[in-house]
């Protein structure tokens, strides 16, 4: 389902391209994770995940900013999506926020700063960053799906358009306003539809029903169901957005928690081994092979040498 022959075989970006865009018609529902930095993603490729997804709230809290606030400026985030497209041979697609601009031609621009940067895809979504009123108008908000969809089409590659609904994640749960502008934006031409935070399996069977173009699902939260599950549903890609960087910040707390207010040191026995961690990202060039894990005794971690 997941499984790429050679994650870290070299491979050009039309062919990557292209390779992503097939995932969407294969015969079931493919899993995309989303690194927020280059050791992250060589951990996934290791799974044999066969495309990642950047995370616009794990680059914005690895760099000590909170997400949704516009703290990330566009350098800032194509930088990271490159240092995660050249840690691996995947495709990758981009978490491109809300396009970073006002106009439709910024959007444009985004787009092709995007693909420069390496990436296949990126999505645009209809929010605003501003609490006020957090989601756009349909009309603009399809105008500036409209432009990216224009932009992708003048590369030399087919650059995948997700088009993201923010109702639900903004606290708006109309499913119906969601649905049309989800169906306004396949009639403006995203060849994904995204509508992040959809509170059960009947939302995604209904936006899934309501659009011909794939699906993408955000997993990762309080939905629990599997991929299976989401494939009878319609849905034809799954995400985790910022689901594994809170992980991995939830693990860091704990262990933090347990120093600062018990004094021990029991984090230690669920860490992944020195060695291990070392054979995962040991492989500086994608194209080296992926060296063997040696075996660290799980209950002796005084032969763990880490630092």
């Amino acid at each position: 389902m997941n499984h790429s022959t050679d994650a870290r075989r070299p491979r050009s970006q039309y062919a990557r391209a292209v390779a992503f865009r097939d995932l969407h018609d294969g015969p079931g529902p493919f899993v995309v994770p989303n690194p927020w930095d280059a050791g992250t993603a060589r951990v996934l490729a290791s799974f044999g995940f066969a495309a990642l997804a950047t995370t616009g709230a794990g680059l914005a809290h690895s760099l000590g900013r909170p997400d949704g606030a516009n703290q990330v400026g566009r350098a800032e985030l194509l930088a990271n999506a490159a240092a995660i497209v050249d840690a691996t041979g995947l495709p990758v697609t981009a978490d491109l926020e809300s396009g970073f601009g006002e106009r439709p031609e910024d959007i444009a621009e985004t787009i092709r700063l995007a693909a420069a940067a390496g990436l296949v895809g990126g999505s645009i979504e209809d929010s605003t960053g501003r609490d006020e009123d957090p989601v756009r108008p349909l009309g603009e908000a399809v105008e500036r799906v409209v432009a990216a969809v224009e932009a992708a089409k003048g590369l030399d590659f087919p650059f995948t358009v997700t088009a993201r609904a923010e109702n639900f994640f903004q606290g708006r749960p109309d499913l119906d306003d969601t649905i049309r502008r989800l169906q306004a934006y396949e009639a403006a031409g995203a060849d994904v539809l995204y509508a992040p935070a959809l509170p059960d399996a009947e939302a995604i069977r209904a936006v899934c029903s309501a659009v011909s173009r794939p699906v993408n699902v955000l997993m990762g939260g309080a939905l629990k169901l599997s991929v299976a599950d989401l494939g009878a549903l319609g849905v034809r890609r799954i995400s985790t957005g910022s689901a594994l960087s809170r992980a991995a910040l939830g693990a860091l707390t704990r262990a933090a928690r347990e120093i600062s207010e018990h004094g021990t040191f029991g984090f230690g026995a669920d860490a992944l081994p020195y060695a291990e961690a070392n054979a995962l990202l040991a492989a500086a060039d994608p194209t080296a092979p992926v060296p063997t894990v040696p075996t660290v005794p799980s209950d002796d971690r005084e032969s763990d040498p880490a630092p």
